[in-house]
């Protein structure tokens, strides 16, 4: 096992000359902000409120899963100048071809029912807006921002904004009343208590999102960093690296904290949390009475801009089955991102429980996601369509295991249905 990590990391060194890795800092922490939508929050404050710190290793283990993951969807878009749509409508066969862009569509849809309701219920807590009104307007207002290209002169701000309320939770693990002994088993240690594992793979469809493998290997491919020469796109892999380690452990960060104050803050009560908008009683520590304001704001925030993204995967997704890559001037990709915002709204009226709302669409992210990695297997190990840059050795076994890693956990949820 020694032997096989040198080699994975082996070509992962790059010489860091001043601030050169600066240039290549940016489309991770753009996926990132997946992080911090209303679906983690709702995962998380379910796993913390109801199993208190036992979870946490969901957490830890989903992230080395999706630093993997990420990275070699960001490999694929670097080395081929396709992105993850692209790809697999040039090189599989059908019918595969459309049972895998297919249900990576219904994945986009699953990740914007979650993001609109998260920024309706936002919208219900400051204004008192009914839910499915909520929805309806946030849509609107998406679709509209999107296809005007507008969102790009507030992205900045909004994910600033979002980001700030993240590492929030990380400052009140300071203030909080934590069971440091519990947190540091519950990171690393497995456990399954009873009836948790719908949450575990709640947890786990949250932070590594299907769509968030498309949009990154979309983001990184519309740099056409393939057309430049071997050794560049070397250097571009090493700093690609390098920017979603650095991205990931950010989201592991928050995603833990956010687990963490649940567990100091509900289940050491004897509280189980049951809508969403409890959970601002965990930013109390910080923010005092203001706590349910920001709160609200930063879920409608974190709803918007998080529907803006799993959109533009949609579009990404349905541009990629015609061969194209995303444009939003292009019909292609207009009505792919109309596709996932569209059905994801009518999804909204059928969902009595919002919270649980929110649970279910993760669950869904989980169940498809074994076929978004092995898509991503084939298409990256193949000399075909990587030619020198594919998977070798011990990064090629590695992420088999992953995706029968998530597979295995798929069937246990099955399994405890019955």
């Amino acid at each position: 096992m020694p032997g096989i990590i040198r080699r994975l990391f082996a070509n992962h060194r790059p010489r860091l000359g001043g601030l050169d890795i600066l240039k290549y800092i940016g489309p991770g922490f753009v996926v990132t902000v997946g992080f911090i939508d209303p679906g983690n929050w709702a995962t998380n404050v379910a796993a913390g409120s109801r199993f208190g710190y036992a979870l946490l290793w969901v957490v830890t283990l989903s992230t080395l899963i999706l630093i993997l993951v990420q990275h070699n969807a960001a490999h694929l878009g670097i080395a081929t100048g396709l992105c993850l749509s692209e790809a697999a409508a040039k090189f599989f066969r059908q019918p595969w071809r459309a049972l895998f862009l297919g249900s990576a569509m219904l994945a986009s849809i699953a990740t914007s029912l979650a993001e609109l309701l998260g920024a309706a219920i936002g919208l219900n807590m400051l204004f008192g807006l009914p839910l499915m009104g909520g929805a309806l307007l946030t849509a609107g207002v998406v679709l509209g921002v999107l296809f005007s290209n507008g969102y790009r002169v507030i992205e900045r701000a909004i994910i600033g904004f979002v980001s700030l309320i993240g590492f929030s939770f990380i400052y009140e693990l300071f203030l909080a009343q934590v069971d440091w002994p519990a947190t540091a088993r519950g990171l690393v240690l497995p456990a399954f208590p009873d009836q948790s594992s719908l949450i575990i793979m709640a947890v786990l469809g949250a932070v590594v999102m299907p769509h968030n493998i498309f949009l990154h290997s979309e983001i990184i491919q519309s740099r056409q960093w393939h057309r430049e020469n071997a050794a560049s796109i070397r250097e571009h892999l090493r700093y690609e690296y390098i920017d979603t380690i650095l991205a990931m452990g950010v989201g592991w960060a928050i995603n833990s904290a956010m687990i963490v104050m649940a567990a100091a803050v509900f289940f050491a009560s004897g509280v189980t949390v049951s809508e969403l908008s409890q959970a601002e009683a965990t930013l109390r520590p910080l923010l005092g009475g203001s706590a349910a304001m920001i709160f609200a704001v930063a879920l409608l925030l974190a709803g918007f801009s998080s529907s803006v993204s799993s959109a533009m995967a949609g579009g990404s997704i349905f541009a990629g089955v015609f061969g194209e890559p995303l444009d939003l001037r292009d019909n292609h990709s207009r009505l792919g991102a109309l596709l996932s915002i569209g059905l994801a709204t009518l999804a909204v009226f059928f969902w009595r429980d919002p919270f649980q709302g929110l649970i279910w669409s993760q669950v869904a992210l989980s169940i498809q996601l074994p076929w978004t990695i092995l898509g991503l297997i084939l298409l990256t190990s193949s000399v075909e369509v990587m030619g020198e840059y594919r998977n070798r050795g011990g990064e090629k076994w590695m992420l088999w295991g992953i995706g029968l890693l998530v597979a295995a956990l798929n069937g246990l949820l099955l399994v405890s249905f019955f």
